[in-house]
This record gives C-alpha cells, structure tokens and sequence, in this order.
C-alpha cells in the first residue's frame, strides 16, 4: 500500500514545484546561472545566514508582499515605479523579475549575481523624473536605495520569523542575517545600509515622516492583492498578501486603509498561509534551483599537483 501511494504523491509534488517555480520565476529557470562553476560560493555560500531566510518559500512570498506594500509608502519611490514600470500591464513579468534578481543574487554564482546587479544600476541610470512636487528624482539615488533595501530585506527577515516556526533565528542570527545581506544593498549603490535590528529600527524611525500613501500606492497595493491568472493563484496570492498585511506595522496598515483586526490576522491570516507555507515547502524541498547551487557551492575542485 505504502509503495502504492509513492509514486503519485511524488507526481504530485513535482506539479506543485512546478506550478510554484512558473508563478514565482517563469518557465525558464536559467540554471547556467546555479550550477557552475564548481567550487564558487557566490556572494554568500550555503552556511551564510542569507541562504537559510532565503530559504523559505512561504516567509519568503509572505514577506516580498509586505515589502512591495511598505515599499509603496515612500512616495518618491512609488512615483518611480508608476512612471517607469510595467506592473500594471504585465504583472507576472514584474514578479518574475524580482524573483529572478533575489534568486541569483542568493544563489546564483558570483558572475551571475555581479551580472545581475549591474543589470540593475544600468536600468536605474535612465530611470529619471519629477516627484509630486516636481523635485527631480533617480532610480540610483543612494538614499532611494536604502529605502527600498531596508524594507525589503527587513520584511524578509520578519517573514521568516513567524512562518519558520522553531526554525526562527536567534536575535544574534536576525542581526547576522541584514549584516550579510547589506552586501547587496550596497553593491546596488545604496548608502547608510541597516546592518543591525537596531539600525534598522533607527532608519525607519527616521523616514516615517517621510512615508505616505498616495493614489499611486494605493492603486498598486489593490492590483498587487488581486494578483493572479487563475481563480486558484488569486486565491494563493490573496491568502498570502492577506498574510503580509499583518507583518506590516499599524502606522503602514492605516496608511494604506486595510482594516483587517488582530484576531482575523493572527487567527486567520496567518495559520491559513502556514497551512500554504507547509504545502510550498513540501513541493520545494525539491527545488532544482537550491540543488543546483548547493552542488556547486560545496564541489570540491582539484588542484594541480
């Protein structure tokens, strides 16, 4: 009976990985990008603390929604984004993207992650304009990309702690982990990057006052919680987001009008995208990707003698 029920439940698995990988990265996975050259770590290696939160398919999803949320708030950055972005016409494409930027500057090898980046600051070159009240902005303003480093990785981090249940970091692996990942941040050319849960605290402290939600924002939070080309990815992506409104603080809920009370977020929300989150790392226990990379990472390669 138990070898009967084996091969359908891998089948299963592997339509699950599958479908998750299509919604989340595209048909195309670019495995040249994971799986060589042998020996290379990339800019972390599987003991960095960047690859266990990284590691989380449901802390990860939950948290990308509540950056892109938080992110919406700073309006200069939002001004950005509506003027120079195709979310609103190709929204699948747009995720791909960004999950396809984290993935390889995760774990992808050191020359694909450095393309990546440099991928990056050459489209923030040409992303130029007037914010609301008609001060010029760029894509690459070292202050801009603190902003939109500090809320993403910091809504990362927060994701993985309430979906990685006894898996969570310790406080000294919470300020490891935004140490690590500043490297990003700041290859990307962002300045003053949070290296600690204490200066990210500070730097958000800092910004409030700053921080706002405009029609823009508005617009692109209700499109980002409708997401998704079938009823049964509308429905993942709704749990999900739903989810990542109870990471965001009180102040950015208000902000944004999403009355959702504590007891439907933390009796509701949040075990209905564990329930999600342990069927996804179900599936991505097999995940190609994360294979792929520990293969090359941990190769052991010869010298000659």
């Amino acid at each position: 009976m138990t070898g009967g029920w084996r091969r359908p439940v891998q089948v299963l698995r592997r339509r699950l990985l599958r479908e998750i990988n299509a919604t989340v990265h595209g048909a195309d996975l670019h495995m040249e990008r994971y799986d060589r050259p042998l020996g290379d770590p990339g800019l972390f290696g599987p003991s960095s603390v960047v690859w266990r939160v990284h590691g989380h398919p449901a802390g990860m999803l939950v948290g990308g929604f509540a950056a892109l949320m938080l992110q919406s708030l700073h309006p200069v950055a939002m001004r950005a984004v509506a003027e120079h972005s195709d979310y609103r016409t190709d929204p699948t494409g747009r995720l791909h993207r960004t999950a396809r930027f984290v993935s390889t500057t995760t774990l992808g090898s050191s020359a694909a992650a450095e393309a990546a980046i440099a991928g990056v600051r050459r489209i923030h070159r040409h992303v130029r304009g007037f914010d609301a009240t008609g001060r010029p902005y760029r894509a690459d303003d070292p202050e801009l990309l603190c902003w939109v480093h500090t809320a993403e990785v910091s809504c990362f981090l927060l994701g993985h702690q309430v979906f990685a249940g006894q898996r969570k970091l310790t406080g000294a692996g919470c300020d490891a982990y935004l140490s690590e990942v500043a490297l990003i941040g700041e290859l990307l050319g962002a300045d003053g990057v949070p290296g600690s849960r204490a200066e990210v605290a500070a730097y958000l402290a800092r910004v409030r006052g700053e921080l706002r939600a405009g029609p823009e924002a508005l617009e692109a939070v209700a499109l980002l919680r409708g997401f998704g080309r079938s009823r049964r990815e509308r429905l993942a992506v709704r749990v999900l987001t739903n989810a990542a409104v109870g990471l965001l603080p009180g102040w950015a809920r208000n902000e944004l009008g999403i009355r959702r009370p504590w007891p439907v977020r933390r009796l509701w929300d949040r075990p209905l995208a564990r329930l999600l989150g342990a069927v996804m790392v179900w599936a991505c226990g097999l995940s190609p990707v994360r294979a792929a990379a520990h293969a090359r990472a941990e190769a052991r390669v010869g010298t000659a003698g």
